[in-house]
């Protein structure tokens, strides 16, 4: 089965194209810029095609463009597209803006990965050293089937499944969900924390804690304390603990902060992204 990767120079379209060699599909890879082309072929020994020759007779097609170019790449190829084509895009941020063209007779598939989680049973040291995943440890993904017949979730999830090995669990939500999951969970109220947590860091270190002291006992803190949290393990906190969290949380947060996950936020933050 064909299928056609688009950005596959650039740094994910290379860790696609990886984990693609050597699967039961076959891929036409573009890549537009020059460096991409040599950095694909410098990794992979695979040469790039026109996209008129990648598009034909493909039954999918990857975007794995930026979600700023999410829009102008697909209505570029729009036309070209055989009915019934799948078009997978990475992330749900451009799909959610609605930058995808609209034609009613091809399938739109949205798809992303969890990352490995911090809790893992990874032993080798190559496995609990890919962070990102895609290469030696397990990681989960999220897909959505945003249009096209039912029977068609089952040939993106393969695509999916096979892009992001290896897999620990496929989860199907809808395109809303996956835009709560992402940019509202992982990077609005996730990634902002752990930006907080490492000014945080800083913070002490600047009022006289030795750095490797402050970042050992944070890290080791984030370790337990997600643990306890997460119901990773039977464990509760300790009062003193408990009145910190009391006292800290209104210092910390707004009493208003669950509203980045109301529709309207979303909308704005992804507007802002794409």
């Amino acid at each position: 089965m064909k299928i056609a990767l688009l950005g596959a120079g650039g740094k994910m379209g290379v860790r696609l194209a990886t984990n693609l060699k050597g699967s039961r599909f076959d891929v036409a890879h573009v890549e537009i810029s020059e460096a991409g082309r040599k950095r694909l072929k410098d990794a992979l020994g695979v040469d790039c095609v026109a996209t008129d020759e990648a598009l034909a007779g493909a039954k999918a097609v990857v975007l794995a463009v930026p979600d700023t170019a999410i829009g102008a790449v697909s209505r570029a190829i729009i036309d070209k597209l055989e009915p019934g084509t799948m078009v997978i895009a990475l992330d749900a941020a451009a799909p959610f803006a609605g930058h995808l063209p609209e034609r009613d007779d091809i399938t739109y598939f949205v798809t992303h990965p969890c990352h490995p989680p911090i809790f893992n049973d990874e032993t080798e040291v190559k496995a609990r050293r890919d962070h990102f995943g895609g290469v030696a440890a397990a990681q989960s993904i999220v897909s959505a089937l945003m249009q096209g017949p039912e029977e068609d979730f089952a040939l993106g999830e393969e695509v999916a499944k096979t892009i992001y090995k290896p897999i620990l669990r496929s989860h199907r939500v809808t395109v809303e969900q996956m835009a709560m999951l992402e940019p509202g969970l992982s990077e609005t109220v996730c990634a902002t924390l752990l930006v907080v947590m490492r000014e945080a860091m800083e913070e002490v270190i600047r009022r006289g804690v030795d750095r490797v002291a402050a970042r050992d006992f944070l890290l080791g803190h984030m370790n337990i304390l997600a643990a306890v949290v997460m119901g990773e393990i039977d464990g509760v906190f300790s009062d003193a603990c408990n009145k910190a969290i009391e006292n800290g949380k209104p210092r910390l947060m707004r009493p208003d902060w669950l509203d980045v996950f109301e529709p309207a936020e979303i909308a704005e933050s992804i507007r802002r992204i794409t």
